[in-house]
Formats: C-alpha cells, structure tokens, sequence
C-alpha cells in the first residue's frame, strides 16, 4: 500500500511537473494602449482560460537596442515581443530572433502576402494614416499636401518622431505619388527633398512618440492634424469627433518574433500559432481596427466593423505598403540625420 501511495504521489508529482512545464508563463512585449487591450480580449484572456499558462503583459516602444542588449549580454527575459516589418527584418538579418518554421502556422496562401517571414509572423495589418479633428476644422483635409497648408489649415500638427512615415509624408506632401514614394526616397535627392519640405512645416510640428499620443493631442486640440496608427483612432471615434484620411496611407504588418535566447520557445510558436487561428484573430479586428493577417478571420466580421479596415479595397486603394527592405537597409543613416535635423532649433 505503502508502495502504492508513493508511486501515486510520484505520478502526481510528474503530472503536475509536466503541467507546469506545459503551461509555463509567457512574457509577452506589445506596443500597448488600445492594440494591447485588444490583445489582452482576443489572445491573452483565452490563452490563460484554455489552462495554456499565465501571459505576463508588459509594453515598449520599439527600441530595438533594448532586444539587442538582451541577446547580446544573453540575459532575454522576454519570450515575444511584438515589432514592425521593417524592425523584424533587421531583427533577423543580424541574428536577434529566433527563425520559425512557416508549417508551425497552417497554410501560408490563408495569410495576407508577407504575413509569414524567416523569424515571425505578422498577426494583424495596420496604416499610419491622416487623422484630424472635425471638431478644429472648417473643410477636411483630403491629402499630405493638405496636412502641409498651414495658410489653409491653421494650427500645430502631429508627426511621429523619426523618419520612418514621416520622410515618405513629406515627399507626398510634395507631389510624389504614393506608390512612387520609395523610388524617390532611395535617391540622395529624394531624401534632400523630404527633409526640405520637413524644414517648411517644422514650426508647426508636435511630436510624437507613443501610438496613444496622437489621439489624445487631437482630442485636447492641441493639434488639428496628425499622422496616427488607424485602430487608435477608430478606438476613440465613439466619443470623439477624429477622422482618417485612408490617402497616401502607409500600411504594415505587426509580427511576433521570439528574442534570440529566450526560454520557452517551443511554448512561444506555440502562442503565436494561436494567435493567428481566425476566431482569434476575428475577435481582435472587433476590437481594435486593425485587419486580420489571416485572411480566413475576414468573413467572420461584421460589415460595419470591415469599414474601419485599412485593407478593404476602396481604403487600401492609394495606399502604399512600407517597403521593408528600404528601410532594413537605409534606417539606421536616416534615424540618425533624422534625429539631428529634429534636435535643430
């Protein structure tokens, strides 16, 4: 007997150590405001319901230096952050995420082009795009060209703090066609020519650097026009009176990837892959305007929640999509002239 109950207790032992290995916690690394809320409702919430471990939800703004530093000193303790196109492409080239096999998530033709790369996947599609407050303006503005005129559109504007978007604005500002943007940017003159025209609308500029901030300062009227991330804005259109201009919009991907050296991998493709299911991805389009990355999850939306989206065709029709490999190549020289220019009075 006394056998018995110490071979049950070992068996218990070993169920519950494998449960624990299961269901580890996983420290997962978002961008925050209302894209982390909506994580939280269509991924996290269920995730940790499902009895698949504890999600620990922090937040950061991007800065790749911070996933560097942990890779380099390898002290990761973060098990998946989330990071633009451009980001996760350099990411893997210089050896800061883990590769992941594409078949870990289902049919690769079920996604949106360029959802599934070498070291993570995109789990929803987004725009910077025009935003402005009709409450602050008596015509609404249709163009960068517009968000330029000061004499017609008086008051500060909002632009995202470095020359990501905010060099492809200013070209379209002056006259190039969305999708000839990056055919002009990869020229020295191009990006002589954008920063002049930024020189022209400096006075003017509030900065931004949290994906929140644009609706707030819009809200407060502190400006009366900003470049903003689409779902931010339709998340507070309810009791606000914001606007998006879908032209000249730039859309993108926000991908999962796993830091380089991080615990818990295989139970990180495991949170990705169930991220990208279409309820989840369904549940999360309603709550936050973003589109699925997973096409399967589209069908399941309400029309009503379809025309928030930056991918249906009449808001992607001038719209231009981030060229990755521009800025994988071109970032680190043009962040650092940008911040120079920027720290100029």
């Amino acid at each position: 007997m006394l056998k018995h109950l110490k071979l049950t207790a070992l068996a218990l032992g070993l169920c519950t150590a494998t449960h624990a290995m299961a269901a580890s916690d996983l420290t997962v690394i978002s961008f925050g405001g209302a894209n982390k809320a909506a994580q939280v409702k269509a991924f996290y919430e269920p995730w940790e319901k499902a009895g698949k471990g504890k999600i620990v939800a922090g937040e950061y703004n991007g800065e790749m230096a911070k996933v560097k530093a942990m890779v380099d000193t390898k002290s990761v303790s973060w098990n998946l952050v989330e990071v633009e196109s451009p980001e996760l492409a350099r990411g893997c080239d210089e050896g800061m995420f883990e590769e992941l096999d594409p078949a870990l998530f289902g049919n690769e033709s079920d996604y949106v082009k360029g959802a599934i790369q070498p070291c993570g996947v995109g789990f929803f599609v987004w725009s910077t795009v025009l935003a402005y407050n009709a409450d602050k303006l008596k015509t609404a503005p249709t163009s960068w060209a517009d968000f330029w005129d000061t004499k017609k559109f008086p008051g500060k504007r909002g632009l995202r703090k470095g020359a990501k978007y905010t060099l492809e604005f200013a070209l379209m500002a002056d006259g190039v066609a969305p999708k000839d943007v990056y055919q002009v940017l990869g020229t020295k003159e191009g990006v002589d020519r954008a920063f002049k025209k930024l020189d022209e609308l400096k006075p003017s500029i509030q900065w931004w650097e949290a994906g929140a901030q644009p609706p707030q300062y819009l809200a407060s009227g502190d400006v009366v026009m900003s470049s903003a991330y689409n779902g931010r804005i339709a998340a507070v259109q309810k009791e606000s009176n914001l606007k998006v201009v879908w032209n000249g919009g730039i859309y993108d991907f926000d991908a999962w990837a796993i830091p380089k050296g991080a615990k818990d991998v295989e139970q990180a493709k495991k949170f990705i892959a169930y991220t990208v299911q279409p309820e989840q991805q369904k549940t999360y389009s309603e709550n936050i305007a973003y589109g699925p990355a997973n096409s399967k999850a589209v069908p399941l939306l309400a029309d009503e929640v379809k025309k928030d989206m930056p991918t249906t065709p009449e808001n992607i029709a001038n719209q231009v999509q981030i060229d990755v490999a521009f800025w994988a190549d071109n970032s680190e020289q043009l962040e650092q002239r940008f911040n120079a220019w920027a720290a100029k009075k």
